[in-house]
């Protein structure tokens, strides 16, 4: 008898479960509905267009790269203030030396590589010092600003676009050219996007290292007492974020065509942002990659949405806060459920 209270109460845990990774997937097609529904009545009736799905897509790639590196260190317990102003920092290398005549390989690869490096020192610091994510982030958020303000002189770097190879400038373009028919005519940072989710993806399910990632999220002491170096996977995971804060750089110079630090500051909000839309847990120990790619979505179709009805950009930010107050909420929700289960 007691087998099979076991086995019903498995059963409707992982129904739960299932329907708990819907729940963002759900919350998108509710957003971009209402929207839809919206600008028939009030607007133009251009939100439903095939080209404004392409700029959504557009629009929500580069967060949804940062964000899955966000997912990765927000699963392990840690969070990064910095990753806003780290990206910008990697695209300001990335002009510098396109503006200085160095060839577009090492220029990406320099930038590639302080995505990295700053993933580095976020993980050292927070491994070896034993000081908490959020500190440490805080105060490399500054660091790494100052940084990006040393590389620019102190102001825009702007790129002649001559200098730039013609797959940078089609990673962000909203009129990609036609790949012979075989594939949509979507921007490849949208592809570039979705392999890394998918290499993501496996990462988490598959690897002992996403199994680790799970595990130090969840508890920490017990994830030590079983034999897993919290340091070294601390910092990996931090040189992994780091390493896709770094690609979103990429596209975000390749968005404008240039290179401002200070547009670094705040965008770490977004990053997090999505992830905690997409049912993250600030908690530590959840995360996942459909729901993070679905909370960069989300953004992006409000961000296309309140454009299309011309709706102020402050209307918009009050929306996004509203749903990660929802999000956040539901988590304790969920939380608290689990507690008393």
């Amino acid at each position: 008898m007691a087998s099979v209270d076991t086995t019903q109460k498995n059963s409707r845990d992982r129904l739960w479960q299932a329907l708990q990774s819907l729940e963002p997937l759900f919350a998108l097609l509710m957003v971009t509905l209402g929207f839809a529904l919206a600008d028939q009545v009030w607007g133009q009736g251009r939100f439903s267009e095939l080209r404004n799905f392409r700029v959504v897509l557009v629009q929500a790639a580069p967060v949804a790269v940062a964000a899955l590196g966000m997912t990765l260190i927000i699963i392990s317990g840690g969070i990064d203030l910095s990753a806003g102003t780290a990206s910008m920092l990697c695209a300001t290398v990335l002009a510098a030396m396109l503006s200085s005549d160095y060839s577009i390989t090492a220029a990406v690869t320099c930038a590639l590589l302080t995505g990295a490096v700053c993933g580095l020192v976020n993980g050292l610091l927070i491994g070896l010092l034993r000081i908490p994510p959020f500190i440490v982030t805080l105060g490399t958020m500054t660091i790494f600003l100052g940084v990006a303000k040393r590389v620019a002189g102190g102001s825009t770097v702007f790129v002649d676009r001559q200098r730039m190879p013609q797959w940078l400038n089609d990673l962000s373009s909203t009129m990609p050219p036609d790949w012979q028919g075989w594939l949509p005519r979507i921007a490849s940072g949208v592809w570039l996007a979705a392999a890394i989710a998918l290499l993501v993806a496996v990462i988490l399910r598959y690897s002992v290292f996403g199994r680790h990632l799970f595990a130090i999220g969840s508890n920490e002491s017990t994830a030590r007492l079983c034999g897993i170096n919290i340091l070294t996977t601390k910092v990996l995971v931090y040189v992994l974020g780091g390493l896709l804060i770094g690609i979103a750089g990429l596209y975000s110079f390749s968005l404008v065509k240039m290179a401002n630090p200070v547009e670094g500051i705040g965008r770490e909000l977004k990053f997090i942002a999505a992830v905690v839309i997409g049912g993250g847990s600030l908690n530590g120990g959840r995360g996942s990659v459909l729901g993070t790619l679905a909370g960069a979505a989300i953004m992006g179709v409000i961000a296309s949405g309140c454009a299309q009805l011309e709706i102020q950009n402050s209307t918009q930010d009050i929306m996004i806060g509203v749903i990660i107050i929802a999000a956040v909420t539901l988590d304790q929700f969920r939380t608290r459920r689990q507690e008393n289960a």
